[in-house]
């Protein structure tokens, strides 16, 4: 098996050079590797080369454009970031609620396995799936103020304590094991249908962890797509064998979802958020022009238009 070999700062920049990207300060883009990481500026490359099979730059792309990118890719993933952090709390909180309201607020009640999923096919997964939160009250039960402060004083964790001890990830599998009409309570509160809600969970709980991990993340795509919503219809998206060519499993979808699950003014925020970084961006490319980018996120050329749907 062929092995990677350590390369210098110097030799870093020769390789960039070869390829053609335009360096005019080799000490500035040396420090600027050395700080952010060789392996993930180059990451940026794909959208500046000359064919998606070469690795040759655009004749004329700068140092200065890479970077450019890398730059609106963390500060777009940040604001993603804080936005899927609010979804979810609040759908945390949501769960929690109407849990806690039907089952009780001890964990001995709300975790008992006949207050979920009956179907025999996810009897193995509703143990496996309850059993992991268990631990995880086990594990960390008495490293966070709140649920030390509930089982020093009162001998159990409510479940809207215990939320702030799971992942994202574990709030999806929570959700999977729901009885059908917990579920539905819970996707009527966003106006949708639960497995729509299934299917955004899934998959902002993917772009959460994304996140997290400083993955790229502006052209991301997943392999579960989005059903057609009326937002792609009221935004004209256009099609390719009666198919969306954006807002299915590209980033324009997440835009999507959280349009379903903040409310009106935090998604207004978001939209008008990422409307200024990309014009920050837009300012700093010039070998290519900014509906490339657009469309390298999935994003339809009217895509801020969606805040102002109702």
């Amino acid at each position: 098996m062929k092995s990677k070999e350590f390369k210098t700062l110097s030799e870093q920049i020769d390789i960039l050079k070869n390829r053609g990207l335009v360096i005019n300060d080799v000490d500035k883009a040396e420090g600027l590797l050395l700080r952010e990481n060789y392996f993930f500026i180059n990451g940026y490359r794909h959208i500046f080369m000359k064919s998606s099979k070469g690795n040759d730059f655009i004749k004329g792309t700068t140092f200065e454009e890479l970077y450019a990118v890398f730059q609106f890719d963390r500060s777009f993933r940040n604001l993603l970031f804080k936005n899927l952090l609010i979804v979810e709390n609040n759908l945390k909180s949501i769960m929690a609620y109407n849990l806690s309201r039907k089952y009780g607020i001890k964990e001995k009640d709300y975790l008992k396995p006949s207050n979920f999923s009956q179907d025999s096919k996810k009897i193995r997964q509703v143990n496996d799936v309850l059993n992991k939160i268990k631990r995880q009250l086990k594990l960390n039960g008495r490293q966070h103020s709140a649920t030390l402060h509930y089982l020093s004083n009162y001998g159990y964790v409510p479940l809207w304590i215990l939320v702030k001890l799971l992942t994202f990830g574990m709030i999806n599998e929570l959700y999977s094991i729901l009885k059908p009409e917990d579920k539905l309570v819970i996707a009527e509160y966003y106006n949708l249908d639960v497995e729509t809600l299934t299917v955004y969970i899934s998959i902002l709980a993917n772009y959460r962890n994304l996140c997290a991990h400083e993955d790229i993340v502006y052209e991301h795509k997943t392999q579960k797509e989005i059903l057609d919503t009326r937002y792609h219809r009221e935004l004209n998206i256009p099609t390719m064998n009666d198919e969306y060519i954006y807002g299915k499993n590209d980033m324009f979808a997440v835009v999507i979802m959280l349009k379903y699950m903040l409310t009106d003014s935090d998604f207004v925020d978001f939209v008008n958020e990422v409307d200024y970084d990309l014009s920050i961006l837009d300012g700093r490319v010039d070998i290519i022009p900014q509906n490339k980018i657009l469309d390298r996120m999935g994003f339809p050329s009217n895509w801020a238009e969606i805040a102002r749907l109702k």
